[in-house]
């Protein structure tokens, strides 16, 4: 098993401990390095968290924030990650959110402008806090993307890799560019936050066995290499 697990009782229990492990984090990494940065998950779960988090009393000039995932849509589009991101951090005055995607997206996407950035960010992330979607992807590493081996590879070459989400979501119908989880993998905490019956039900089936081509998130959780922090709570 390379997990531990916290419960909490509610959404709101789970976003103070997130956001505390979080500050903690950030904290250490002040301190030892002279700066932070955390990679993040979008969607609904952690955006609490994020709020909360931003209400810390930090150097947030010294902290560096960017999303794990992002759609191949322009910076203030409305499903953009970075922009709700921007929003929920609205109160951290002075951090720095760095965007996968180049503020207007062209016609193709690809990783160059990503590939500059994460040159830049060669160390361990001082976290990671990721989502997991009904289908059991995380970042959007989703099962069914012709690209979900290589973005699976813990020793894969690619830092952020374009994904094609096969069939693409309904609510979003866009093009990826997702951190692999080669590169998620290099920090010095991974949390996983869910919430919900029906996502604890797809997380017992990720434990129970590594299924990583149908269950995504499977392989993280037997990664024996790597040690998944999972919050959930109802």
């Amino acid at each position: 098993m390379s997990w531990t697990e916290v419960l909490h009782r509610d959404a709101d229990a789970l976003a103070a401990s997130i956001a505390g492990t979080l500050e903690a984090s950030i904290r250490t990494g002040l301190a030892e390095r002279g700066r932070a940065v955390l990679a993040l998950a979008g969607g609904r779960t952690p955006f609490p968290v994020y709020r909360r988090l931003a209400q810390a009393t930090l150097d947030w000039s010294a902290v560096l924030l960017l999303p794990t995932d992002e759609r191949w849509v322009d910076r203030d589009h409305p499903a953009c990650n970075a922009r709700e991101m921007r929003a929920a951090f609205a109160a951290a005055t002075g951090v720095t959110i760095l965007p996968l995607v180049p503020d207007v997206a062209g016609p193709v996407a690809d990783t160059e402008a990503t590939d500059v950035m994460l040159a830049e960010l060669a160390n361990p992330f001082d976290a990671v806090l990721l989502g997991m979607g009904a289908d059991g992807h995380f970042a959007s590493l989703f099962p069914g993307a012709a690209e979900l081996a290589a973005g699976l590879d813990p020793h894969g070459p690619d830092d952020a890799l374009v994904v094609h989400p096969e069939p693409l979501p309904p609510e979003a119908p866009y093009a990826r560019v997702s951190l692999s989880a080669a590169r998620l993998l290099r920090t010095h905490r991974l949390l996983l936050a869910t919430t919900g019956a029906a996502k604890r039900a797809v997380l017992d089936r990720a434990q129970a066995r590594p299924d990583s081509f149908t269950l995504p998130i499977s392989a993280l959780l037997h990664d024996t290499a790597a040690q998944v922090e999972i919050h959930w709570s109802p």
